[in-house]
């Protein structure tokens, strides 16, 4: 179960990469070049939002499932983590959270404004800190 819900984690990631660079460059595209939000820009605004929140509640399962998780900081303290260790069982999570929080906030926001301008305003902001936030704390060595 945990090999399935590791793996399922993993290349799902790939998905959520690709939607939030494709909703971070749409909505700052749009933003700068004075573009009408349509149809288009709400789906794309609406499946990354889907697809990091999908992402999240598959990590919360591998965080309490997976042995370099919870589990690794009760059974080493946080002082006994390696950086590597650290990274996965606390920093990757904390800023994967943060950076669902972004794009659910950026995403509420957009919602309750009018004019094409002031929609794409708050998906530009909170998607690109999103963005950043979960480039900056993918396992690299173990994701390619």
């Amino acid at each position: 179960m945990y090999t399935v819900v590791k793996d399922l984690h993993s290349y799902w990631a790939y998905l959520v990469v690709i939607m939030v660079v494709v909703g971070t460059v749409n909505a700052l595209v749009k933003f700068f070049g004075k573009k009408e939000y349509g149809n288009n820009d709400f789906r794309i605004a609406l499946f990354t939002l889907i697809v990091t929140h999908i992402q999240l509640l598959i990590g919360l399962v591998l965080y309490f499932t997976s042995p370099l998780g919870l589990s690794n900081i009760t059974a080493n303290g946080m002082g006994g983590l390696t950086p590597f260790m650290r990274l996965l069982a606390v920093e990757h999570p904390f800023v994967g959270i943060l950076a669902v929080i972004c794009i659910t906030v950026g995403y509420s926001k957009h919602k309750k404004k009018l004019s094409s301008t002031a929609k794409f305003k708050p998906l530009a902001i909170f998607y690109t800190i999103g963005l950043l936030l979960i480039l900056s704390r993918i396992p690299w060595s173990n994701w390619m």
